[in-house]
């Protein structure tokens, strides 16, 4: 596909809630942002929109930084950064949303209402009982004079927009033309009774001032459009361009959601997946590459997206799938490099773990496969699973105890540093007691990692050394003759 749709530079933003932790669904929102402004030279801002206060999370906003910081989406603009916007934070900006509430108020687009809860509850049950939409009435539309007075004397009320007639109509940059019939929308609340401002409100004030050029956000967000747009309209501004991107499902066909199935994507992190590979899994809920290849680097994925290829059919997460790209983005990996990144997963010196690289890094899934594969070799003790047969079916104790005195007299002689060598030796040996290989390199293994299978067991030998190895041979041919029964 010809990419030649984009060059202008985008202005986006992230506007997460410090709700509770971020999942794959919103940070992939968050990357398809990222991902336009980078591919087009423009910037990204972060905005932390905490106006309802009663679903604030202590912390909230530091688990959003956190979690960016991981993934390395770095923002242009917003909290810790700074920018000529600030501040980036909603709760801090709330005079202005009373101050461009109040010129609505002016102009005749906004009126002030004093319904409480119990009559908008009976309009609401009215109008379903009539088999009529459910939206606000207008009540206090012809009430002003008398609610200026109640607000003089320290009452409350609530600002709601005056939507005007007609229909709204936008070109998506994801689904082409939308149109509603204004007549279906609500005259939705703009400033509550505690003067902080919905939503509503506060995002297109922010868009505006911050002259963000295109809103990429959720399709859930299209019903709310027509409001957005009114705004801009009452405004006498221009809307910015809107990119409805399609939700993340489950593997269930389910909305993944905090309450559904998803992970804290921090979870990830701790899992032992690597940034990249995420990256590369929730660039593809939504977008195609051009080409064939879908292992990408995020330079890769910089080079290539534009938010115009993004589909508009909702996209369905597949940990296996995820899975399948982490292991492929490990095995990419320059050997050093695995060596770092496990050197700090496992709290080890990098350059003790270059040898055993080659033996890890076509097994292994998720760098947490890495400490269960290698953990027993820096162990200091074999810590023996608890269903370990020992010895293995098809070997009996006798041919066992055989083997490893057989191993371990060859261990004395020759060292460990010859695993091919070890392995010719030692499967004359095996022939020798008319054993299977496999059923007999088990007990090898049994012996040195507590457990049937792990890395291969004879280059595990030449790192554990010549001492290490022989003591776990000792240790294990004990299990099955302790010492006071050996003659």
């Amino acid at each position: 596909m010809a990419h030649s749709h984009t060059t202008t530079p985008m202005r986006v933003r992230f506007a997460p809630s410090p709700t509770g932790a971020l999942h794959l669904g919103n940070v992939r929102t968050a990357l398809f942002s990222w991902l336009a402004a980078r591919a087009t030279g423009g910037d990204f801002i972060l905005r932390i929109e905490d106006t309802d206060q009663e679903r604030y999370v202590e912390g909230g906003d530091l688990t959003v930084f956190e979690t960016l910081r991981w993934l390395g989406l770095d923002w242009d603009e917003g909290p810790e950064v700074g920018g000529p916007h600030a501040p980036y934070v909603q709760s801090q900006r709330k005079a202005l949303y009373t101050e461009y509430g109040e010129k609505l108020v002016a102009a005749g687009h906004a009126y002030w209402c004093t319904c409480t809860p119990d009559r908008l509850e009976a309009m609401r049950l009215e109008q379903q009982h009539r088999g009529q939409p459910t939206r606000y009435d207008r009540h206090c539309l012809s009430r002003q004079d008398e609610i200026a007075t109640h607000r003089a004397a320290g009452g409350t009320a609530v600002l709601r927009l005056r939507m005007p007639e007609g229909m709204s109509a936008w070109d998506d940059v994801v689904r082409g033309r939308i149109e509603f019939s204004n007549a279906e929308i609500d005259d939705s609340v703009l400033l509550k009774s505690d003067g902080f401002p919905t939503y509503h409100l506060a995002v297109v004030v922010d868009d505006h001032l911050m002259e963000i050029t295109h809103v990429i956000r959720s399709e859930e967000w299209i019903p709310s459009t027509p409001k957005h747009l009114a705004l801009y309209a009452a405004f006498g501004w221009t809307p910015p361009a809107f990119a409805h991107v399609p939700i993340v499902l489950g593997p269930d066909k389910k909305k993944l959601s905090k309450r559904h199935g998803a992970k804290r994507l921090l979870d990830y992190r701790s899992d032992g997946y690597l940034p990249a590979a995420l990256i590369n899994a929730m660039a593809l809920l939504g977008w195609s590459p051009p080409g064939d290849e879908d292992i990408l680097s995020v330079d890769d994925i910089v080079k290539l997206f534009d938010i115009h290829d993004v589909h508009a059919s909702p996209a369905v997460f597949d940990p296996q799938r995820l899975d399948a790209i982490n292991a492929r983005h490990i095995r990419l990996l320059p050997p050093a490099e695995l060596a770092h990144i496990l050197g700090a997963w496992l709290d080890r010196d990098p350059e003790s773990l270059l040898p055993l690289i080659p033996l890890v890094q076509e097994r292994i899934t998720t760098l947490e496969d890495a400490s269960t594969l290698l953990s027993p070799i820096f162990s200091t003790a074999v810590i023996w699973g608890d269903d370990v047969a020992f010895p293995p079916k098809n070997v009996t104790v006798d041919q066992a105890i055989t083997l490893l005195d057989a191993c371990r007299s060859d261990v004395a002689a020759n060292g460990t540093a010859d695993p091919t060598g070890l392995r010719t030796r030692l499967t004359e040996t095996v022939t020798s007691l008319g054993l299977k290989p496999r059923d007999a390199f088990r007990v090898i293994y049994c012996a040195l990692f507590g457990q049937p299978t792990g890395i291969p067991v004879f280059d595990a030998m030449a790192v554990l050394g010549q001492e290490a190895t022989a003591a776990r041979l000792v240790a294990a041919r004990e299990r099955l003759v302790p010492a006071s029964e050996q003659v």
